[in-house]
């Protein structure tokens, strides 16, 4: 079969394109329980699969039906939020079906849009505001056979050229019976083949089943009780469709100009949350405080107990977000507690091709709720089976782990330099010290080669000589304290260098020290000013993280965005396989771990842990935020409340309403005040004074240190003296005992002397008896002297 009129099914066609221009997501269609219908209802179903308009409802009914019935029922139905009909009726329906229609009760709240046979039925029941489209009127009958024609002639003589058949001797058909043409497939397939361009009814081709490629169709308005035309819907050849439709032109039910929202919104909202803080803070029982808190049951999971629900009171900044969006749109909530505590994951199927969601997605799939308001990440793999409105809350992931406890402040007035730096000022002291010794040592114009002078005055009976010492020059101890003295801007009160080379180098050395100094006290006020206290890791690029080593552990709650970010990164994927077996059930768990010391990082929503950090003085957040997203409101997909939802937030933020959710519930600090260390400079606390009073306990043990000196000195120069003394005594008894002996022998000698004269001289014997009793007794009297 050929056919030059477009078959009843492209009419969906145009119905699509309709819907889609009038920026309607949900339908509800009602077609004839007949071949024609079950045709235009699956074509429609199959050019709804991949977009953005949904098939809420498909209503097939039965010859002799019941319309009252099945509109109230279809208009009625809380579950149905549609409120645009497309109906594909036969012709013998149409006046019971449009009567239904018009006995409902705000009819200008719908979208009511039928086939072509209805429309045209010429029905008593049509109405204002009624859509519907029929073939240009170009397709009439006339039109059509002349088209017929020219196709005819067009399709044999190119059969004629391809075949030409005429020159075969074969036995002519008998008409009078009913018998196969030998050539009946060839032509048919040659006219399917055959095309004609600018026909009366437009540029005629066929597909392969024979139907019309290319349609033109009126989009018709009921108004006034007449008919009009606002619109044109082509096809072609070329798989494109134009559509055009103007809608200021249109009229809609009970004569209204303004555009029905062909959605039912519902006023009373099942909401579901879950418990985590700051968003949604929930405890046990029902005295619930009115003005910040609101009643949300969770449902037990356990059959053992008699009660099936359990009462909560919660509050936080999603109760308050849904407290305000409930009061700017006019809709009354009941708000529940999940009953698995869980956000939503997914399983597949056996098919591989549907997923089996739990948590709050779950339960909003399920229809046991009709909200989510939390803390939910919108990620890719949720938006392919939710719909999330405009962000409440950007965020980002974290680290929270504990504050490093620093294990000793005494050497903070160390810490503009390193270690290597100070060992080489300390070095450079020495050497400096060293090398202006042995300058001024060795150098012609040194005080300590200066030759003695002696001066013109007089001491005693001689004159005074004034002779240059090694203590007067620069010496070693010396030249260590003027290096020192420098090098600390303390003033120079020993001496210093004298000869040019070691100025020089003095010189030299008092630029550098005071480049030193002047670095220094940069420094220091660089570190005060910007020194805080670091967490234990730096970020997410830690080494600790990106190389896990035993005893660092670290993880995330299961099954959450952040599980699947992290499955989801290749660059994270070792990350991923060593917190899979650790990762904990709820955000609950894992601070308590990571507060008791078991856990060291814990990687999460960055709300949460600035609110755990504001809370708790003992944490903080490490590294900058990355895996930056957005807290939404989850619904069902195409549902009525995403773009008021959403006009709504983006209001409050352009109110600063959500600033002030995040000062009240994120950033509160509450009585617990933490030292904050991004609002005062650091400061070098005792460590200086302690410096001083190191000082002056290095005096009183230096100073002990010289009494023992000195005292053993003068011990050991009091030793000296004794036995120096004792010495000179020693030799003067020695020389005392030596003189007399020489005087003794000479004595002696002359005694001899004179007894040689006496007997030379034959002195008498009584005076020379009485000469030797008087020798006698003088020699007795020597040696007892």
């Amino acid at each position: 079969i050929v056919r030059l009129v477009p078959p009843y099914l492209y009419e969906a066609d145009a119905w699509f394109s309709i819907i889609r221009r009038l920026k309607y997501t949900k339908v509800v269609l009602i077609y004839s329980q007949d071949e024609e219908g079950r045709m235009v209802a699956s074509r429609f179903q199959m050019l709804t699969e991949d977009s953005e308009i949904q098939i809420e409802r498909t209503e097939e009914y039965e010859i002799n039906s019941n319309f009252t019935s099945i509109i109230s029922n279809l208009t009625s139905e809380d579950r149905l939020l549609s409120r645009v009909f497309i109906i594909h009726a036969r012709v013998e329906d149409t006046d019971d079906l449009l009567s239904a229609i018009v006995r409902l009760q705000h009819l200008e709240n719908f979208v009511w849009i039928i086939n072509e046979r209805a429309l045209m039925s010429n029905s008593s029941a049509l109405f204002d505001g009624l859509l519907g489209v029929k073939l240009h009127k170009l397709f009439s009958e006339e039109n059509l056979l002349i088209d017929a024609i020219k196709l005819l002639v067009n399709a044999f003589n190119n059969f004629i050229d391809d075949v030409g058949f005429w020159s075969d001797k074969k036995t002519a058909i008998n008409c009078s019976t009913i018998e196969p043409w030998s050539y009946g497939n060839d032509f048919y397939r040659k006219l399917l083949n055959t095309s004609l361009m600018h026909g009366v009814t437009g540029n005629i081709e066929f597909n392969e089943e024979g139907d019309r490629v290319e349609s033109l169709y009126e989009i018709i308005n009921i108004q006034n009780g007449q008919t009009k035309v606002v619109g044109t819907y082509r096809t072609n050849t070329i798989d494109k469709t134009e559509l055009v439709l103007d809608e200021q032109d249109l009229v809609w039910p009970n004569g209204l100009r303004r555009k029905p929202d062909g959605i039912r919104t519902r006023r009373n909202v099942s909401v579901v949350t879950i418990h985590e803080k700051p968003f949604t803070i929930a405890r046990p029982g029902n005295d619930c405080d009115p003005t910040i808190e609101v009643l949300c049951p969770r449902k037990r999971l356990n059959d053992s107990i008699n009660e099936e629900y359990e009462n909560f009171c919660c509050r936080g900044y999603c109760i308050d977000l849904l407290q305000e969006l409930s009061k700017n749109l006019s809709f009354v909530f009941t708000l529940h507690l999940v009953a698995d505590n869980k956000y939503g994951s997914y399983e597949k199927e056996k098919d591989d091709k549907h997923k089996r969601w739990d948590g709050m997605i779950g339960e909003l799939l399920n229809y046991e709720a009709d909200m989510i308001i939390a803390p939910l990440t919108i990620s890719p793999e949720r938006a392919e089976d939710i719909e999330f409105t405009k962000p409440f809350k950007y965020q980002g992931i974290t680290i929270l782990v504990r504050k490093t406890k620093n294990a000793s402040n005494l050497a903070s007035f160390l810490q503009p330099f390193k270690d290597s730096l100070w060992a080489m000022v300390l070095l450079s002291v020495h050497v400096i010290a060293v090398v202006l010794y042995l300058l001024d040592r060795f150098s012609p114009f040194g005080r300590f080669r200066f030759s003695p002078r002696q001066g013109t005055g007089r001491s005693g009976d001689g004159p005074v000589i004034e002779i240059n010492t090694e203590e007067d020059s620069l010496n070693l101890s010396r030249a260590l304290w003027f290096t020192w003295g420098v090098l600390l801007n303390s003033g120079i009160g020993e001496g210093t260098p004298r000869s040019f080379s070691a100025r020089v180098l003095g010189m030299v050395w008092a630029g550098f020290a005071m480049i030193m100094v002047a670095s220094y006290t940069a420094n220091l006020a660089a570190f005060l000013v910007l020194d805080r206290p670091q967490a234990g890791i730096s970020g997410i690029n830690d080494a600790r993280l990106r190389n896990p080593q035993d005893g660092f552990t670290y993880a995330t709650v299961k099954g959450s965005s952040v599980d699947m970010y992290f499955k989801r990164q290749v660059e994270f994927s070792t990350m991923y396989r060593t917190m899979e077996s650790k990762n904990y059930l709820t955000a609950e768990d894992a601070i308590a771990e990571l507060v008791a010391g078991t856990l060291k990082a814990f990687i999460w929503d960055s709300p949460r842990l600035e609110y755990e950090a504001a809370q708790n003085c003992d944490l903080v957040t490490a590294g900058e935020l990355f895996g930056r997203s957005s807290y939404g409101i989850a619904l069902r997909k195409r549902d009525a409340w995403i773009n008021p939802l959403s006009h709504a937030i983006l209001s409050f933020h352009e109110k600063g309403f959500m600033e002030t959710l995040d000062n009240k519930w994120i950033f509160f600090k509450g009585a617990k005040q933490c030292s904050d260390p991004s609002s005062s400079p650091a400061t070098l606390g005792v460590s200086v004074f302690l410096l001083v009073a190191g000082g002056i306990f290095a005096g009183f043990f230096l100073l002990a240190i010289e009494i023992a000196f000195k005292r053993r000195k003068e011990r050991r120069e009091k030793e000296v003296e004794l036995s120096r003394n004792a010495l000179i005594h020693w030799r003067k008894k020695i020389e005392k005992r030596r003189q007399r002996s020489i005087i003794f022998e000479t004595d002696n000698q002359q005694r001899r002397q004179i007894v040689d004269t006496d007997l030379h001289n034959e002195l008498p014997s009584q005076r020379f008896g009485l000469y030797k009793s008087s020798n006698k007794t003088n020699n007795l009297k020597d040696l007892t002297c």
